[in-house]
């Protein structure tokens, strides 16, 4: 009796101790909440100068959630429609893109059959009003809060067009605009299918089984398929668990999440008879591969279902899901981890600026594929076969960054109406480029530079003699970045070819035109069309 007595004595006490706990950190959400709610409308009412309301407060709450992972985040009313084109792939509004290039706000992408294009709008037009409120001082997002409304209603843009004329008026109709996540598939070699998936909106999956039936049924010889996920960053999960069905049969696992709340763990499994289990499969990624990316590209290396090709994925294993917090504003927060068939978790355990940071392999955890293969953890999905990426130089990143590329493109497609086809289209006036590109402020300051910067500032303090050594240095780096425009001419002509195609023949034909190059396909096809060796991967 006395035993008993102390046991339910002893429940007692843990019980009190737990309500204890929630009740203490209860009381410390209100009082810091009330905290922060008195320094917000103190702010508001006695700092010395105006202070935006909105955007106070919105500083405050990003401030709150970079705190936590860099996907936690708050999503305010004008990104919206943002959000709704990255998960649904559609939106009501006019399908440009914009930015602001020297200053103005600035069309430099549209996408095909858009409302923006129907109505005459071009890339490079430079928006300076909307029914009748002028941009200037407006950011982008000010200005896709003004696109955005319910299809079938108008707008009145007001554009200058660089090098054609100013104040050109132009009246379009907000549309449902659909982005199409397959933008390009087809035969990269007679026997080898090519299908593209750029974001994994909604029917990813049956796109790309739509397109491989029409590759199977237009070419009889197709016997292997190479699916591209580079630079694809995620979208929904239903999609990457439909992709993944595509080559494993139904019921088998594909994902499992698991959070704080044990309840709502989930596991998701192929719920459809796949397209194929059998042909020849090479899946590519990158480091910009990420979440429903890296999903499918572990589910098809951890069945031993293909070979990956490329480089380590991004390491985005995060689940996240959004809740409304008012005026049209939402939150987008993790709730738990995504774990793929092996059990591995693909998520980055290290951060620096926001961007996932590799670690070496000894620290990574071990698994095994359904064959027995080891694979790792602790961020991404690494490659079968390996591969170094084709890198764009500083030198042809900056004419990109500086938009004197993009700017040199809006003049050379104002004065044509048409263009050879995506693939056979070649670039012939690239000293008529570097004269413009002369007369841009074109401002350009290599890595190498910089670092060389570093070292003349370490030997001045520490007062070491290499001052010969460091000015041999510099005057040949300066001599070879003098003559950049000449060092790096076919990679720039590459760079205004792309442009130019982009503006002819959209998505689809910057894909055919890089295909036509992409050595990173080419070593797909090539092991493709080997199968020992790619059955060696795999055993």
């Amino acid at each position: 009796m006395k035993k008993l007595t102390i046991i339910v004595i002893s429940a007692v006490l843990l019980i009190g101790a737990s309500a204890f706990t929630w009740n203490d950190r209860y009381f410390e959400i209100l009082k810091n909440m009330e905290i922060y709610s008195n320094v917000y409308k103190e702010l508001n009412a006695n700092y010395v100068d105006d202070i935006d309301p909105g955007e106070l407060m919105k500083i405050g709450i990003d401030a709150m959630t970079n705190s936590l992972d860099p996907y936690t985040n708050y999503i305010s009313e004008a990104r919206v429609e943002n959000f709704r084109l990255a998960t649904d792939g559609k939106y009501d509004g006019i399908g440009a893109v914009i930015r602001e290039v020297d200053g103005e706000v600035t069309i430099v992408d549209a996408f095909e059959e858009s409302p923006a294009l129907k109505s005459g709008m071009k890339i490079g037009d430079v928006i300076t009003a909307i029914n009748g409120l002028q941009t200037k001082g407006k950011n982008s997002d000010d200005v896709l809060t003004l696109f955005r409304g319910v299809p079938g209603t108008k707008l009145e843009m007001t554009v200058d067009r660089p090098g054609v004329r100013d104040g050109i008026k132009i009246q379009l109709t907000r549309e449902e605009v659909n982005i199409p996540n397959v933008p390009h598939s087809g035969m990269v070699s007679d026997q080898v299918a090519y299908v593209s998936l750029t974001t994994f909106t909604a029917n990813a999956g049956e796109n790309i089984r739509k397109n491989l039936n029409k590759l199977k049924k237009e070419n009889p010889k197709m016997n292997a398929v190479i699916l591209d996920l580079r630079n694809n960053g995620g979208g929904l999960l239903r999609e990457a668990i439909n992709v993944s069905n595509l080559f494993v049969p139904q019921g088998l696992p594909v994902v499992s999440t698991k959070g704080k709340v044990a309840e709502r763990d989930k596991t998701y499994s192929t719920t459809k008879n796949a397209w194929d289990t059998e042909i020849p499969l090479a899946v590519m990624i990158n480091k910009s591969s990420a979440s429903a990316s890296e999903i499918v590209s572990g589910v098809i290396q951890d069945y031993d279902r293909g070979v990956l090709i490329g480089q380590r994925s991004f390491g985005k294993g995060l689940v996240q899901n959004t809740t409304e917090v008012g005026y049209n504003s939402r939150l987008k927060l993790t709730t738990s981890k995504y774990y793929i068939p092996s059990n591995r978790c693909i998520q980055s355990v290290a951060y620096e600026d926001g961007e996932p940071v590799d670690i070496p392999d000894e620290k990574r955890s071990k698994f095994k594929t359904r064959n027995g293969r080891e694979v790792l953890d602790g961020g991404g999905v690494a490659p079968d076969v390996k591969l170094m990426p084709k890198k764009v130089s500083d030198f042809g990143q900056a004419l990109l960054d500086q938009y004197i590329i993009f700017k040199y493109v809006n003049n050379y497609v104002n004065t044509r109406d048409s263009i050879t086809g995506p693939i056979e289209f070649q670039f012939t006036d690239y000293d008529d480029f570097v004269k413009f590109a002369e007369t841009q402020n074109f401002v350009f300051e290599s890595k190498g530079e910089n670092l060389l910067k570093q070292l003349e500032e370490s030997v001045d303090k520490n007062d070491v003699d290499l001052e010969v050594e460091v000015n041999a240095l510099s005057n040949k780096m300066k001599s070879f970045y003098d003559n950049s425009f000449e060092n790096y001419e076919k990679e720039i002509i590459e760079l205004i070819e792309e442009e130019i195609v982009g503006r002819y023949f959209f998505e689809e034909g910057k894909v055919q035109r890089r295909l036509n190059k992409d050595q990173e396909v080419q070593e797909a096809i090539k092991l493709l069309g080997d199968p020992q060796k790619y059955a060696e991967i795999l055993n």
